[in-house]
């Protein structure tokens, strides 16, 4: 489990990242490269790290679930994940 300051850093980068998401596609579109530069360095997307929700792994991440392969697995087990089951064969 990540810890608790990171998981907060990347809450943070998130918020920050849609705070200022219209205002950099203005800036960008502009072509005004010295006012993309005034903006935060956390306000841009590229600075976000793909992260268990629940847990901040950072490795292992499943995009579509949002989730780490070690809590998918869990969570397919336990059945807390609908449509979803062990194969077997």
């Amino acid at each position: 489990m990540a810890k608790e300051s990171v998981k907060a850093r990347q809450k943070k980068r998130e918020k920050m990242v849609a705070q200022y998401a219209e205002k950099r596609t203005a800036l960008k579109a502009a072509g005004d490269y010295a006012g993309l530069d005034l903006l935060p360095k956390n306000a841009s997307p590229v600075r976000l790290k793909n992260r268990c929700q629940l847990t901040g792994r950072p490795k292992g991440y499943m995009r579509y679930f949002g989730l780490s392969r070690i809590m998918f697995r869990d969570m397919a087990l336990n059945g807390m994940i609908p449509g979803v089951k062990k194969a077997s064969w």
